[in-house]
């Protein structure tokens, strides 16, 4: 090889080195931060940690910060202030704060499914009617365990006027094992199992959801509008992420690995694998498409326009206006090419 074809396959080698590390810098300067509910984290909330302990972040170039907020709500709250990127937020709650204070946020990944519940801890006391008047554990006052009992209770005709809601964040079960309160609003999938383990007898559950709005939807993951176009690309990687996480958590061979990452929600190796049976069953996260479905996603405006969360007079917020399904689109794509 001549002088000069070896100055220039020297020159060649140092361009290539120095585009490999300024886009290795590109890649590790997607930061992202992402709220999740619950101190400790709900079952909901153990995907991104998933994806954060697998390295599966990472693997798609960005680097997550995942925090753990008291509740969705506030997550909400922090993504549209803009201190955080993204934030797993209870469906009701954006449909009301999107619709009242016109919150310039959009959904881009949702959970189809929610497990929520009334339970109590005294099997004589386990009709709706039996709230009236009487202490409910809830998250938060307009938590997603706040908004759940609004709507649960609306078909034996109590308000929230009728209950008395004490904020415990994540805590409920644990004060309802502590003989602090009969009644609660609670996840199927978490918190029921450990209760029932400590008290060892049933939980008798008053009333679902499901059982009243078969038609609703759970959580979304949302981000700022302005947000989405200014980093497009960042979410793209992250909602890939949470996609091949979601596909991990559901391989029966990666169960030990979920349960350490789950560690975080405080339950023990059988309450979590306990947990991730049902969580896989009930398909919390979507697996085969963005998890925002129009009957589903319009189901929640309905009962909010219904119980009150849309305020008189306010003109709700739409689907296409709450929805973007275009990024989950690019991130399956990319999901894809990584198999």
């Amino acid at each position: 090889m001549g002088r000069s074809a070896r100055r220039w396959r020297r020159v060649f080698i140092a361009a290539a080195t120095l585009l490999g590390a300024l886009a290795g810098a590109a890649m590790g300067d997607e930061k992202v931060t992402l709220a999740v509910p619950g101190i400790p984290p709900i079952f909901a909330s153990v995907l991104p940690h998933v994806a954060a302990t697998q390295g599966i972040f990472r693997k798609y170039g960005v680097d997550v910060e995942v925090r753990d907020f008291e509740t969705g709500v506030i997550g909400a709250r922090a993504v549209a202030a803009g201190q955080i990127d993204l934030s797993v937020s209870p469906t009701t709650a954006l449909v009301g704060m999107i619709s009242n204070a016109k919150v310039d946020l959009v959904a881009i990944y949702g959970a189809l499914n929610s497990d929520w519940s009334i339970g109590s801890t005294d099997p004589d006391r386990a009709k709706c009617t039996d709230l009236r008047d009487q202490p409910v554990g809830v998250d938060a006052i307009g938590g997603a365990r706040w908004l759940a009992l609004r709507e649960m209770i609306v078909p034996c005709g109590l308000s929230m006027d009728d209950v008395k809601p004490v904020a415990l964040s994540s805590n409920v079960g644990a004060a309802m094992i502590a003989g602090q309160l009969t009644f609660g609003v609670l996840h199927l999938i978490d918190d029921v199992p450990p209760i029932e383990g400590q008290l060892h007898h049933k939980i008798a559950v008053i009333t679902t959801l499901k059982q009243v709005n078969p038609v609703s939807h759970y959580l979304m993951l949302v981000a700022r509008v302005d947000k989405v176009k200014e980093r497009r690309g960042a979410y793209v990687r992250t909602l890939a992420a949470l996609i091949d996480a979601n596909n991990f958590m559901r391989d029966p061979h990666n169960a030990d690995a979920v349960v350490k990452a789950a560690e975080i929600t405080g339950h023990t190796d059988p309450e979590i694998r306990q947990a991730l049976e049902a969580y896989n069953r009930l398909e919390m996260w979507a697996s085969e498409s963005d998890g925002l479905p129009r009957d589903k996603v319009e189901a929640v405006i309905a009962a909010e326009i219904k119980t009150g969360g849309i305020k008189p007079g306010v003109t709700p917020v739409t689907f296409d206006a709450l929805v973007d399904r275009s990024l989950w689109v690019d991130a399956e794509k990319l999901v894809a090419s990584k198999r």
